[in-house]
């Protein structure tokens, strides 16, 4: 039995020890220190140890075993964080209902995507990951780091970050309640159902807490609901609302329901028209992730603006600019660098909406978004600097691991495919490097359906 049970500790401890994700040590010398938090130091050296942060500081001396980087003349910043993005996924959309919170991303991680690799290289060493706009209320999402090479999906988990889930306003939900004949089918009906659904939470709520205080022997528990389980926390601030929304009135709606229910921790995404309520936004405490000047793709989202980003954050808006796209994942500090053009914002402004910003979006800026002692060693070189049309990344490190070097670039990063193997159909432009927001959903195109008839 002694035997039997020392086998059991060995077997758990292993398997604890092999699901530790990698740490690195590495000294980065004499680099441009971008530290989001402390200003720009020149001829500046990081100490890397574990993982972390240990030291940032001139003239560090290299540790024994310490791998050592030459970034002299080079740009060291905080590794970029996505808050809105769909590599890495195989599913996108539940579309069975326009409620869904009881699904989760964090099942469909598919650690083999190319897509992975090709962000390292854009110097992005985190993203959200997240389920569509199909639905009014749709599934949770996942946070992740970019450990490429891995094929253990839970390697790719961000450990601790809050949990999130989506929601989505507008022309998508409507349309998809539309060509599947379920409601809500109108910009009003969205809104009775967020409310519709909070009331139904409260009411699972009570009937819980209630069953619970009862001290009688025959009690019986109300039916057990994953997706109330989910709202109810919503509620209780325990999950963050990441919606996604276009028009401003929307956006207004959608922050007066939550002032209704109690519910404060709420970041709109795309928000096209978010700068007509900029004010707004920030008394709520809202934050916004905008495209830079990425519009006129569909009715709701043309009146918009290349100002938008630069208007949210002269409001006091915690703003960040994403991709929800596996090419433009690869340039967002270009994205980023258009807001220098259009509203002037500073170095610091403009980097920010790429790193710290987005990470206090997600709840994880106690770990990443700045260079800081502490913080996890999530960092990417640039041979320019990053706001600069000539800026290209060299090395993304994560938690200190090096997962992309320009030097040692080879022609294929796939897992497990051969690059010289004959490729017969080839596409330049994949449907998966743009929006995959209604992936899935079986959305009726009704120019389809009219030119049937």
């Amino acid at each position: 039995m002694i035997k039997l049970s020392s086998f059991l500790m060995l077997f758990l401890c292993t398997s604890v020890l092999q699901a530790q994700t990698k740490k690195g040590d590495v000294l980065i010398k004499n680099g441009t220190v971008i530290t989001i938090t402390d200003g720009t130091l020149e001829n500046t050296d990081v100490l890397v140890r574990n993982g972390k942060i240990d030291r940032i500081g001139k003239n560090l001396k290299t540790p024994n075993g310490v791998e050592e980087v030459d970034a002299t003349g080079k740009f060291v910043m905080p590794g970029i964080i996505d808050a809105h993005s769909h590599i890495a996924g195989t599913s996108i959309n539940e579309g069975t209902s326009q409620v869904t919170a009881e699904v989760s991303m964090e099942d469909v991680v598919d650690p083999l995507d190319v897509g992975i690799y090709r962000a390292l290289a854009g110097g992005v060493t985190s993203i959200h990951l997240m389920h569509g706009s199909a639905n009014v209320i749709g599934g949770q999402n996942e946070t992740l780091k970019l450990r490429w090479g891995s094929t253990n999906p839970e390697d790719l988990r961000f450990e601790g970050a809050p949990r999130t889930i989506k929601f989505a306003l507008g022309e998508n939900p409507t349309r998809g309640g539309r060509s599947r004949g379920i409601q809500p089918q109108s910009r009003m009906g969205v809104e009775a159902m967020l409310r519709n659904t909070f009331n139904d939470a409260i009411k699972y709520r009570d009937a819980w807490n209630a069953y619970r205080s009862n001290k009688s022997s025959r009690k019986v528990a109300p039916e057990y609901s994953l997706r109330m389980e989910t709202m109810v926390d919503i509620l209780e601030g325990e999950v963050l609302v990441h919606c996604h929304s276009y028009r401003a009135d929307e956006i207004y709606m959608l922050m007066k329901v939550f002032s209704d229910f109690g519910i404060e921790k709420l970041t709109f995404q795309h928000a096209n028209e978010a700068y007509k309520v900029a004010p707004e936004l920030a008394e709520f405490g809202a934050s916004a992730s905008v495209f830079s000047d990425w519009w006129a793709y569909k009715l709701e989202v043309y009146y918009s603006t290349a100002y938008n980003a630069a208007i949210l954050t002269e409001n006091g808006v915690t703003t960040s600019i994403n991709s929800d796209s596996g090419e433009l994942i690869r340039h967002l500090f270009h994205e980023a660098a258009k807001t220098q053009k259009y509203g002037d914002l500073s170095d610091n402004e403009a980097l920010a909406l790429i790193t710290l910003n987005p990470a206090k979006q997600l709840g994880i800026d106690n770990r990443v978004g700045s260079l800081e002692k502490g913080k996890d060693a999530d960092i990417a070189i640039f041979d320019n600097h990053p706001l600069s049309i000539y800026a290209v990344p060299q090395m993304t490190f994560v938690d200190g691991v090096k997962y992309f070097d320009i030097e040692n670039d080879v022609a294929d990063q796939r897992i497990y495919i051969d690059p010289e193997s004959t490729v017969e159909d080839v596409q330049i432009l994949y449907s998966n490097d743009h929006d995959r927001c209604m992936e899935g959903a079986n959305v009726v195109n009704f120019t389809d359906l009219f030119n049937n008839k």
